[in-house]
């Protein structure tokens, strides 16, 4: 039996957003179209960033203050929490879309397996890929519920 590739399933009528939005433009969406995350594009249809609902809700999150050392009268802030605290704040006061969005997106290829989309989801803790092809271009999008779906079809 040949594998199944991820061209063969995924939603090819990509929704996406701009990163000028606002986030209330994109909570709206959400609970419109029914949809937990989106691409986003810029004005030349490039993918940059993803958006998900995991960003809208740091927003109403508690923001963990950087860790330190207290030495000599002193405060030395480890640099790895300064970071984190960076980011979390950010987003936390985000009011457009390019506030709140993840910019290093987890791709796959349209030639890649469901079973590799359906791993690399696992491993990384995401609920859907964008497809792309060689180039970057933006192609299509796999969900869990894809994924699902097919393993629906292939159990009846």
């Amino acid at each position: 039996m040949k594998e199944l590739k991820v061209k063969e399933i995924m939603e090819k009528d990509i929704k996406t957003i701009g990163p000028d939005e606002s986030v209330k433009t994109l909570a709206d969406r959400f609970i419109k179209e029914k949809i937990g995350g989106l691409p986003v594009v810029d004005d030349k249809g490039e993918m940059v960033g993803i958006v998900t609902e995991a960003d809208l809700i740091v927003q109403d999150a508690r923001i963990h203050f950087p860790t330190y050392i207290h030495l000599l009268d002193g405060f030395i802030y480890l640099p790895s929490s300064v970071t984190r605290f960076d980011r979390e704040f950010k987003k936390a006061l985000g009011a457009t879309v390019k506030d709140i969005m993840t910019m290093e997106v987890i791709t796959a290829t349209e030639d890649q397996t469901v079973e590799d989309a359906a791993t690399l989801m696992m491993d990384k803790g995401i609920s859907r890929v964008p497809i792309v092809n060689k180039s970057g271009r933006l192609l299509g999008i796999v969900t869990k519920r894809d994924i699902v779906r097919v393993i629906s079809k292939i159990s009846s």
